[in-house]
């Protein structure tokens, strides 16, 4: 097993993004304290205020721990954990979240998109630094609000499922739009991302479907109650 990327000293470097630059700064300090738990120090190497500036960063800065907000304008904390992945980087991916934002799947998403850890924003310093540095040896890491939705999740799995279901939250996101009649230029201004992205989230959008054009995407998602 290679080595996880470090300081000096043996520090964990963490990236840390968020399009609150308030948070980026308080989650700076609260790292950058002095811990008397005796575990290795933590050193924030740098930030992002979206999820796409997260991932440029992490790969240049070679970060062992990017602590990624859930929700951000453009490339969500998720959807970059899940281009990290594909990066083949080294960085180890904990989703920050506000309360209320782990229903509709998104812990299960966000584990199926890389992510070792899920954890709400108002968890204790002791509990993130603990998370932090597990998640650089590569330990998962839950929170006890992110473990019963995951739970509930797994309990539904046995029942009927509507092919929207195999739909992350924002490719129905992008297909609501879809269905509304507005092109893929709207969509991409309504969403704050790039008209590519649009087509990238529908392609992948059409072939968990099984259809072949927008058109059929859109029949497909009204019969199954997407408004």
């Amino acid at each position: 097993m290679s080595a996880e990327p470090t300081a000096g000293g043996g520090a964990v470097r963490v990236l840390i993004a968020d399009d609150h630059a308030m948070v980026r700064e308080g989650l700076r300090a609260f790292l950058g304290e002095r811990s008397a738990d005796g575990g290795a120090p933590i050193e924030v190497v740098g930030e992002a205020g979206d999820g796409e500036e997260a991932v440029r960063v992490a790969l240049a800065t070679g970060a062992a721990v990017a602590l990624l907000d859930l929700r951000m304008p453009g490339v969500d904390g998720i959807e970059a954990a899940r281009r990290l992945r594909a990066a083949g980087a080294p960085c180890r991916v904990l989703i920050l979240t506000s309360f209320g934002d782990a229903g509709d799947g998104r812990v299960e998403e966000a584990l199926r998109a890389g992510a070792v850890g899920y954890l709400h924003k108002d968890v204790p310093r002791d509990v993130l630094l603990r998370a932090v540095r597990e998640a650089a040896a590569g330990a998962p890491t839950l929170d006890a609000r992110a473990q019963a939705e995951l739970l509930r999740a797994l309990g539904g799995a046995g029942r009927a499922r509507t092919p929207l279901e195999r739909l992350s939250a924002r490719e129905r996101e992008v297909l609501r739009l879809v269905v509304r009649g507005e092109s893929n230029k709207r969509i991409a201004a309504a969403l704050g991302i790039r008209e590519g992205t649009v087509k990238g989230y529908l392609r992948v959008a059409f072939d968990k479907l099984g259809v072949g054009d927008r058109t059929q995407a859109a029949l497909l998602a009204t019969r199954h109650g997407l408004q």
